[in-house]
């Protein structure tokens, strides 16, 4: 599948690095404002290909993603000292509001896939903007969190991440719902795993877990400016969804409908995700304490999309 990538930063540079490696996309068209940067980029990637799959990788413009079956927005603006979280949304708007006609202008079937931060709110925005049919403005949501989740999960109880099934929900950001109650290892319920394997779950290790999820960003900002790995990889795991129609269930963000206390928002519920973009939206199943939760998170979101006038 073609791919194109508008943004060459850190996320958008490393998302197109972790397609290349993995194979994800056959093409990858690289757009940013910094035009020596988004060559500089494609040319440092291109030259990791003979050590992982053969794919094309370009620097170009707008009509250059004609035939592309993805585009990853990853063009927002970085927050600047001082900002406030919906100033930081103001300024991203705007750099939306001309982004996404020019894409659709040459790509009008491609699947916009989200990656700017406030994730949840600027989905929220693209799907207006673009007015393409549900499920087609996908953000990148949770994806990461989840990740992070079942990695943390993992490490306590011995075992791969892959082995272990289990979701954060809502909000990309403080908000978020970590599911405790239907997480499984090996298709085990997580408590019954636990005792199996004398890796007990005690209220400190939930108090750990949940603070290396929700506080994981903060820490890497602190340390290193930004964090762009995982998502990186977590965006090439999402577009390889798209092009294989894999039809597998990630945790992403979309406009949310017909689920009562989450209407009117975009945000992270578990999603088949395959070629035509978001097929189905799930219904979890979570404690009294889990839905509460995820209809704060949508309420949080509600305010926020609300004090932007959107």
């Amino acid at each position: 599948m073609k791919v194109g990538i508008i943004g060459c930063g850190a996320v958008g540079s490393t998302a197109a690095y972790a397609m290349a490696l993995q194979g994800t996309a056959s093409e990858i068209v690289l757009i940013d404002l910094n035009v020596k940067l988004a060559r500089a980029q494609a040319e440092d990637i291109l030259h990791a290909t003979p050590f992982a799959s053969p794919v094309r990788i370009l620097a170009g413009d707008y009509p250059d993603v004609a035939g592309a079956g993805a585009v990853v927005l990853a063009c927002g603006v970085a927050q600047r000292p001082g900002e406030t979280r919906l100033q930081l949304m103001d300024r991203n708007v705007q750099v939306f509001r001309k982004v996404v006609p020019s894409v659709l202008a040459h790509a009008p079937d491609a699947l916009l896939l989200v990656a700017a931060n406030p994730v949840d709110l600027l989905t929220c925005v693209v799907t207006r903007l673009s007015g393409l049919a549900e499920g087609r403005v996908i953000g990148s949501g949770t994806v990461l969190d989840t990740a992070r989740f079942r990695v943390l999960l993992g490490e306590h109880l011995g075992v791969a991440p892959h082995s272990v099934h289990a979701y954060v929900m809502g909000e990309h950001g403080d908000s978020e719902v970590l599911v405790w109650s239907s997480a499984k290892v090996g298709g085990i319920p997580l408590l019954d795993f636990a005792a199996q394997t004398a890796r007990t779950i005690t209220p400190e290790v939930v108090a750990r877990i949940d603070d290396g999820v929700r506080r994981a960003a903060y820490r890497m900002i602190e340390g290193k400016g930004a964090t762009y790995f995982g998502i990186g990889a977590g965006l090439s795991r999402i577009v390889g969804a798209l092009g294989d129609d894999e039809r597998a269930v990630l945790t992403v963000s979309a406009c949310v409908a017909g689920i009562e206390g989450l209407e009117g928002v975009s945000l992270s519920l578990p999603r088949i995700v395959g070629s035509q973009g978001i097929a189905t939206t799930l219904r979890p199943d979570l404690s009294g304490e889990e839905a509460a939760a995820l209809r704060r998170s949508a309420e949080v979101l509600r305010e926020a999309v609300q004090a932007t006038g959107l």
